[in-house]
């Protein structure tokens, strides 16, 4: 991607005597002056040892499209969990603009009233991320797989390069384009196999509450994109900001497990036991060699009996869920303190640096030493890593 960069006209006009040379010297001298002028204001207005003022961010732009029939709980999604991110300095770290596939005007909802979208599809162009929340007025989006000419012409304005995102069946219209060809995905439990039918070149996963694939992420029903929004948000600046705005929206910074969890099954007995004192037992002693007959015994079950209750509540086995709190625990450790590596290997239960560094590279993509030195100096107060495109891209 190239960003473009306005060129200032010739100051040089042929007749009157003033050459392009005479110009261009005249114009020098004014702009040294001009230099000169403003740092000695600078040095007056700084005291010596006075700390550099905090500059500015550029803000990843998010844009969320709005169609006719959305659900207005998803549409605020993305403004409540992005719009509420900001740095150690208080700097907000995004800013979130809603458009509709229409010139500006109103959006149908599933509810008794309507919304008042005040940008077109051209801000799509502007967009750093996409956000396409549900819509019940699919259409031949949701029943043939197919654009309609309209979303196609909105979906046009997107660049390369961005960063696409949906949440519910807001996966349909990502498919229906064609950005999910080949790729893992998720949506609505209740529509994957309808999703899957239609869209067989699409890898459907029903039973995670998220997919991430890079620059394409797709999130299960309704509040899983709550969950989505809040890994972005992690993935962008860590954990410590994602927490933050998680504990502002009074909603846990992850969840545990996917959509498995949410399928309606028989409901159990009453007085049928869990599996919740056991994690919570375990979430104390994640620096411990835990092993799965020690989490059993927590709840004085057979092993075979809490691993079938322990999947059927979260999701996952109970060394999946594991290796999640510790690589959770890791990245904490990384973001707030500055202990050696193999010390918040043994403090987070991997035992040894390799065995973290193993993990973290197969869940996040990158070693203990890169998260740290992306996500460290940030906390610290430093001037946050950009995630934008180039201005004017």
């Amino acid at each position: 991607m190239v960003a473009r960069t306005a060129h200032p006209p010739e100051t040089g006009h042929a007749g009157n005597g003033a050459g392009p040379h005479r110009a261009e010297t005249t114009h020098a001298q004014a702009t040294h002056a001009q230099a000169a002028r403003a740092e000695a204001t600078h040095a007056q207005a700084i005291a010596p040892g006075a700390p550099a003022p905090t500059p500015p961010v550029r803000r990843h732009r998010v844009v969320v499209l709005a169609l006719d029939g959305l659900l207005p709980f998803e549409l605020g999604i993305p403004q409540r969990i992005f719009g509420k991110a900001a740095d150690a300095a208080g700097r907000r770290l995004y800013s979130v603009t809603t458009c509709s596939v229409r010139p500006p005007g109103p959006v149908r909802t599933d509810a008794d009233f309507a919304v008042l979208v005040e940008h077109g599809p051209e801000a799509l162009a502007a967009a750093d991320t996409v956000v396409v929340p549900t819509s019940y007025e699919l259409g031949p989006v949701f029943e043939e797989g197919r654009l309609t000419p309209e979303l196609a012409a909105a979906l046009a304005h997107i660049t390369p390069g961005t960063r696409l995102v949906s949440i519910c069946t807001g996966s349909y219209v990502l498919a229906a384009a064609g950005y999910l060809d080949g790729r893992p995905a998720t949506t609505h439990w209740s529509s994957a196999e309808h999703f899957q039918r239609l869209f067989p070149r699409v890898r459907v996963d029903a039973d995670v509450l998220f997919i991430d694939d890079g620059d394409v992420l797709t999130s299960a029903g309704v509040a899983a994109g709550i969950d989505l929004c809040l890994h972005l948000v992690r993935r962008d600046h860590g954990s410590a900001v994602a927490n933050e705005v998680a504990r502002h929206t009074v909603v846990p910074p992850h969840r545990d497990g996917g959509q498995a969890q949410y399928i309606r099954r028989p409901l159990p007995e009453p007085r049928q036991a869990t599996t919740a004192t056991a994690r919570a037992w375990a979430l104390e002693r994640l620096h411990e060699p835990l092993q799965l007959r020690d989490l059993a015994e927590q709840e004085a079950m057979s092993v075979r009996t809490f691993t079938r209750r322990f999947r059927d509540e979260t999701g996952v086995s109970p060394g999946q869920w594991l290796t999640q709190q510790r690589v959770e625990r890791a990245r904490q450790l990384l973001e707030s303190t500055d202990l050696p590596i193999d010390r918040v290997a043994a403090d987070s239960g991997f035992g040894t640096a390799q065995s973290m560094r193993q993990h973290l590279q197969t869940t996040l993509g990158v070693t203990p030493t890169a998260y740290r030195h992306t996500f460290r100096p940030r906390n610290a107060g430093n001037c946050p890593t950009d995630h934008t495109k180039p201005a004017g891209a």
